[in-house]
């Protein structure tokens, strides 16, 4: 007859079962809409990230912003679709003395300050208010600009999705099958450095086959990048897994079944692309 233990221990199975499967069906829906949107560049992908900084700023204002969040998400999403749409139309920027890209940073600076000076005049908790601007909106113009770049626009966003993609699937596996230390036990207990640096290992393998084929450079520095980036992109995990944490919610929303929000699933996406922004700024610019 089975133990109490063992029945809870068979639904726990069964219920990590189920969320895996709901998780991958989402993906599949969800993948090829993303794909289509990088293939097509332009105002498709351009839609896409509009979309998904409006979704984002609802999310984490939503959580974050206790009174008139809907104040604050509209200065969010204000400041983020501003910052796009001068790395996707350039000639926004014309008679400024700026590059678009530097507009663009230039508008995100902007709704910060626009942020602090509205949570002083109210007295409201400041710190969430003013990382909801940078938070959202540096990403999303690091995507943009990288779909934008002649002329390896295309697999330069590519190569960040598979880096992420790899980063998370490794992590995911490696840390189920292996297990052991913790990586951050009090923000995010389900982590482990086994699955930190086997999510390491397949972004490096991945981003580093991808990028070679691209003719990015050698094989050996591609993948030591593509690991280092992967690695990143897990510090936007723990990130928001403390902002969960200190909330004391499981997802920032329940937009995906079985991924929770927007934000639960680009998180680090929003660090690994300007990761290589940065990249792209120093060796291709």
């Amino acid at each position: 007859m089975p133990t109490q233990g063992g029945l809870t221990s068979s639904v726990i199975s069964k219920n990590n079962r189920s969320s895996l499967k709901l998780r991958i069906i989402s993906a599949s829906v969800l993948a090829p809409i993303v794909l289509l949107a990088v293939y097509f560049g332009d105002v498709a992908f351009y839609l896409m990230i509009a979309v998904a900084l409006l979704l984002m700023a609802y999310e984490w204002c939503r959580l974050t912003c206790s009174e008139a969040w809907g104040w604050d998400m509209l200065l969010a999403a204000l400041a983020g679709l501003g910052a796009i749409s001068f790395v996707q139309f350039p000639a926004l920027a014309d008679g400024l003395p700026l590059t678009p890209l530097m507009a663009a940073f230039g508008v995100i600076g902007l709704g910060l300050a626009v942020a602090a000076v509205r949570a002083l005049w109210k007295r409201q908790d400041m710190l969430w208010r003013v990382c909801s601007v940078p938070y959202i909106a540096i990403g999303a113009v690091a995507l943009v600009w990288l779909r934008q770049y002649e002329p390896a626009g295309l697999i330069l966003v590519l190569w960040v999705l598979v880096i992420v993609w790899s980063m998370d699937i490794g992590a995911y596996f490696f840390g189920r099958a292996i297990g052991g230390p913790r990586l951050a036990p009090r923000i995010s207990p389900n982590k482990t450095w086994a699955g930190m640096i086997g999510g390491m290992f397949c972004a490096g393998l991945a981003g580093g086959a991808l990028g070679y084929t691209a003719g990015f450079g050698a094989a050996a520095m591609l993948i030591l990048l593509s690991a280092l980036i992967g690695g990143w992109s897990q510090m936007g995990d723990l990130a928001e897994s403390a902002v969960k944490r200190y909330f004391g919610v499981k997802d920032m929303s329940n937009l995906i079944p079985g991924h929770g929000g927007i934000l639960d699933r680009v998180d680090g996406l929003l660090f690994g692309a300007p990761a290589v922004l940065l990249l792209a700024l120093v060796l291709f610019e």
